[in-house]
């Protein structure tokens, strides 16, 4: 069982910068590969970015490429996810995931969860 943490959200002023982190409990974490997604009210759940165990990244093509970074440290069972450039339409309750196997950018390739914290980018 993997227990994933949230912290780091909050408010922000479009155009503001953020730094979510993850910690993970996993014994193995550099063995899972880790994802953040989103979910505003009234949208579906987006994927965002993902990294591999080896430090691969992926990335939202839309709404995250050139704006967030994800990065992971294996020593501290943390993955991060540092956001820029911050939007109102970023808004939502952003999780972490964590699994591995799988397409990175599919919800239903993660197997553990965190409860998921707020990020409320105001204009």
């Amino acid at each position: 069982q993997v227990q994933l943490v949230e912290s780091g959200g909050g408010l922000v002023q479009a155009g503001g910068s953020l730094r979510l982190s993850c910690a993970a409990s996993a014994r193995t974490f550099s063995s899972y590969y880790m994802g953040w997604f989103r979910h505003a009210p009234g949208k579906e759940r987006e994927f965002v970015a993902a990294i591999t165990g080896s430090g691969g990244t992926f990335y939202n093509a839309d709404s995250a490429k050139g704006r967030f970074t994800i990065a992971r440290d294996n020593t501290k069972n943390t993955v991060f996810l540092h956001m820029n450039n911050l939007k109102p339409e970023d808004t939502a309750v952003y999780y972490c995931a964590a699994g591995w196997d799988g397409r990175l950018s599919f919800a239903t390739s993660y197997d553990y969860w965190g409860q998921g914290i707020q990020v409320t980018v105001s204009s």
